[in-house]
């Protein structure tokens, strides 16, 4: 898989074996490193949990697991270690721009931001660059 942007992921579908289990509400970020830790899911049984990245396969098609187990019921403890990709969205850098996106390669690594600046959409690597989110967290 090359990258994928962050909005993307957030439209596949989180399957088991092709079943589907959920669908991605948000990505958990942490952005010292610039990795994802994971995908809040709303599942099919309307619970909400997290998958860690490191126990999916996420593809441009979908987003597998191995085990249903693997969706954790303490998206709290998560969120309180990272920050919500939703509300990076909208946020502006310390150099300037707003962000509008992010590129995710292999691993979870965040390759790029996706940024607006004078109506004009780039990429700039994300090493020492900070956002300001607009939001506390997403839901």
């Amino acid at each position: 898989m090359g990258s994928l942007s962050a909005s993307a992921f957030l439209r596949l579908p989180v399957r088991l074996h092709g079943i589907q289990l959920g669908r991605p509400t948000d990505l958990l970020v942490d952005v010292e490193s610039w990795h994802v830790l994971g995908f809040v899911v709303h599942c099919g049984d309307e619970s909400v949990r997290f998958l860690p990245w490191a126990a999916s396969q996420p593809s441009e098609a979908e987003i597998a697991v191995g085990s249903a187990l693997l969706l954790l019921e303490d998206v709290a403890f998560y969120k309180k270690r990272s920050v919500s990709f939703r509300s990076l969205i909208g946020g502006e850098l310390t150099v300037g721009g707003v962000l509008r996106d992010v590129l995710i390669g292999e691993g979870g690594a965040v390759s790029e931001l996706e940024i607006e600046r004078d109506g004009a959409r780039r990429r700039v690597p994300p090493a020492g660059t900070r956002v300001v989110p607009t939001r506390a967290t997403a839901a």
